[in-house]
């Protein structure tokens, strides 16, 4: 079939869209490098973590025992229990009982202009007396050493913020295949990786590892400036790099490991609270994206097989590149060694598209009907509208 010239044109401006970034995505194939090891030995500083918890019972063990487990010599572990109703706080006060260098509080009500977690994370560090300050989460699993390794390469190289990206565990095709899809689009789409060029203002934060230095945090605000910012892990990381303060993002699956979402479901649920903000709870924006998934990752599969001429080469060329741009994104995120199951989860690229781009609609259309729903705290969405989480950037920009 010979489609009409307005389609070959159309296609032409798919194969730009996906190509382009592809090219770049090449270009930068290193420029989120793994965390190095320790060269030489660095005076560590004291460090707290703060890890916010609601209703952890079943990870927040296994993930505080591997804090605990850790050999950094100067070290605090504040643990937020946020009005948990399941057994989160005995299991805490257990480890508690054992190792003095955790600390537990518990929130029995939350403040007004407050999400549940963003003020977890802000009584933890008030409470905390470390220079650094590591946020995570309660199901992040630390190996042996990776503080220690952590702090040292953010000291070394003069940091004020360090992101690392976990392993992604994903049990199931179905969802492996969304969290491919989610990693490829956060590295490649949006460009995570332009947090490392220096002539760049794009500023990354990821909650499993926000690594901060206290004057930095203090500086920019505290969390009370992202009080109101369901993604409030990325917006940390805008609102440093905004500032001004020296920041870098690397690949820490070496040392870090976290199950997202247990199903396909959870995580499309999961996301439902922090879609909408992301793009700052704009319906043209989210339309426009829509637009974008619809016409890059699920147009080239079927016209591939509609088509003919010159417009099938295009759209098999936009085919090949999509699945080498999602598998090189799954090598980094989720397994280094590309198994025979990974052609699978490039083959469901446009069904993983579907559910991220249904993530956004029913993202959209909850906040814009009923408010933005989180730890059992319904939001209105011209309250969230109010905070960006990058006020006064601009004033502040040259420290």
């Amino acid at each position: 079939m010979t489609p009409p010239l307005v389609v070959t044109i159309f296609d032409v401006l798919v194969f730009l869209a996906v190509v382009v970034p592809s090219l770049l995505l090449v270009r930068h194939r290193n420029a989120i490098p793994n965390l190095p090891g320790m060269n030489e030995p660095v005076t560590l500083p004291r460090l707290s973590v703060v890890v916010p918890a609601r209703d952890e019972a079943a990870t927040i063990g296994r993930a505080v025992g591997s804090l605990l487990e850790q050999d950094y010599p100067e070290l605090e572990i504040i643990v937020v229990d946020d009005r948990s109703s399941d057994a989160t706080g005995e299991v805490l006060r257990e480890l508690a009982e054992k190792d003095r260098r955790l600390r537990m509080l518990r929130v029995h009500e939350l403040p007004a202009g407050w999400l549940g977690k963003n003020h977890a994370l802000w009584l933890g560090a008030a409470r905390a007396s470390g220079e650094w300050l590591l946020f995570t989460d309660a199901d992040v699993i630390f190996a042996p050493g990776a503080l220690r390794r952590a702090v040292a390469y953010a000291v070394a190289e003069g940091l004020d913020h360090l992101t690392l990206a976990p392993r992604l565990v994903a049990l199931g095709l179905p969802l492996r295949a969304f969290v491919a899809f989610f990693g490829y689009a956060f590295i490649a789409l949006w460009g995570a990786y332009l947090a490392n060029d220096p002539k760049s203002k794009r500023g990354v934060g990821i909650g499993a590892f926000n690594l901060v230095r206290r004057t930095a945090y203090e500086r920019i605000g505290t969390m009370r400036a992202l009080s109101l910012r369901p993604d409030d892990d990325i917006r940390l990381g805008r609102r440093l790099r905004g500032f001004g303060f020296r920041q870098r993002v690397l690949n820490g699956n070496e040392i870090l490991s976290v199950e997202w979402y247990p199903s396909l479901g959870r995580a499309i649920s999961g996301l439902e609270k922090s879609m909408y903000s992301s793009l700052e709870y704009r319906l043209l924006d989210a339309v426009g994206v829509l637009l974008y998934l619809v016409a890059t990752m699920l147009w080239p599969f079927v016209g591939v097989l509609l088509l003919g001429g010159i417009d099938r080469v295009l759209l098999a060329t936009v085919v090949v590149f999509l699945m080498a741009g999602l598998l090189e994104t799954y090598r980094q995120s989720m397994s280094p060694r590309l198994a025979p199951s990974a052609l699978a989860i490039g083959v469901l690229l446009p069904f993983s598209a579907a559910c991220f781009a249904w993530a956004i609609v029913r993202s959209v259309y909850i906040a814009e009907t009923r408010g933005v729903r989180w730890r059992g705290t319904t939001y209105p969405l011209s309250l969230l509208r109010a905070q960006s989480g990058l006020e006064g950037i601009a004033a502040n920009r040259n420290r």
